[in-house]
């Protein structure tokens, strides 16, 4: 039973990644959650009953067109 208040969100519920974090290893990648679901780095879960769900978010995202284009644009405004 989840200790915290408000209780975290249990395994099967949408939002069972809002759950507290209890134990956090990132030099091995992964953290357990208050609710026994085990995330790791790359977004994938094992959740208590043994399904896995794999990786579903990405973790690399390009930089948006815009940003590429004024990459070489100094911040400073020109005199």
């Amino acid at each position: 039973m989840c200790p915290h208040t408000p209780t975290c969100p249990e395994a099967a519920a949408p939002d069972r990644e809002a759950a507290r974090t209890i134990i956090c290893h990132p030099e091995q990648g992964w953290s357990l959650l208050c609710n026994g679901i085990v995330i790791f780095e790359d977004t994938g879960e094992l959740l208590p009953g043994g399904h896995a769900i794999g990786p579903h978010r990405p973790t690399d995202l390009p930089l948006p067109s815009h940003a590429a284009i004024h990459a070489d644009t100094p911040d400073t405004p020109a005199a």
